[in-house]
């Protein structure tokens, strides 16, 4: 599965913030407030080393079973995927 970014997303700092605050938040629950982990495993640049962005979207949009990870394919679009894999990796 190809996820392309949403130029539309990058032009919009609202739906920018509402992410970010996703990741800072939701997502640093559990993976650690600096994503070096927690409850959940590291989220760092270092961390995903070796995980394709295709593994970490499934990974996002359907949840792990068995673990505190669900699934926020309900909530989030394939662009927002993107756009939270490319600032986990430190991408622009």
């Amino acid at each position: 599965m190809a996820l392309i970014a949403l130029p539309a997303l990058a032009a919009e700092p609202a739906a920018e913030q509402r992410l970010r605050h996703l990741l800072d938040h939701d997502c640093g629950s559990c993976h650690g407030m600096t994503r070096k982990g927690g409850l959940g495993l590291p989220l760092t640049a270092e961390a995903l080393v070796g995980r394709s962005d295709d593994d970490l979207a499934y990974l996002i949009l359907n949840g792990v079973p068995g673990t505190p990870m669900p699934p926020w394919a309900p909530l989030l679009t394939a662009g927002e995927v993107d756009w939270i894999i490319r600032e986990l990796r430190g991408r622009p």
